[in-house]
């Protein structure tokens, strides 16, 4: 009678005994946060790459490899720094002479649906298309492990990181990462912008 007695209080007792989980809670709790979005965790897999600050709120690296997310932000960041120039410079005034007749009086923005129709574009779209195909082998073999920096193409004929540190290598890194991320938005706004005005630059 005294056995099951002690053993009923030991069950009662343990009911109120803290569960181990509190301890993973507190641990899952004080987990590393994001620098530019504090109230999440950290991304793990952004860890190494230049520019990090832990920004990926749809956590895209946890299911896409980080050197594929990396060459199609670089690319996309490169197309929209060009884009964004040579949109304004049409609006400009800016021309590759001789102007064919067709091209006389067109905007950046009435530009595209003249190219279509005089067959510049499809041009356009078979010479870009045979870069993407042989970018795509570069993208291929990185991802396999060839040792390929996601973005390189050996192409700096400036110099720029020719006989440079690490550090000084890293920081031309950021610039192009951040001029190319600012190039991105600044693209998508002014081609709103120049179609809500239809206007010249600076479009308001």
């Amino acid at each position: 009678m005294k056995l099951a007695l002690f053993s009923t209080l030991l069950a009662t007792a343990s009911a109120f005994a803290p569960s181990s989980t509190v301890g993973r809670t507190s641990v899952s709790l004080n987990a590393e946060k994001s620098e530019a979005l504090p109230f999440l965790p950290y991304p793990e897999n952004l860890k190494g790459y230049v520019g990090d600050v832990g920004f990926d709120p749809l956590r895209f690296s946890d299911f896409v490899p980080m050197d594929y997310l990396r060459e199609a932000e670089l690319k996309h960041g490169r197309i929209c720094m060009m884009a964004w120039l040579g949109f304004v410079a049409v609006d400009c005034g800016v021309r590759v002479y001789p102007l064919p007749e067709a091209y006389e009086g067109l905007t950046s923005v009435t530009a595209h649906d003249a190219l279509v129709q005089s067959g510049a574009m499809s041009q356009l779209l078979i010479w870009f298309g045979f870069a993407e195909c042989f970018s795509w082998l570069a993208i291929s073999q990185m991802l396999q492990g060839s040792g390929r920096e996601a973005g390189d193409y050996g192409l700096d004929p400036l110099g720029f990181l020719t006989d440079k540190s690490e550090a000084e290598v890293d920081r031309m890194k950021l610039r192009e990462l951040k001029n190319g991320r600012l190039a991105m938005l600044a693209f998508s706004g002014v081609v709103t912008q120049a179609v809500l005005t239809q206007g010249p630059f600076p479009y308001v």
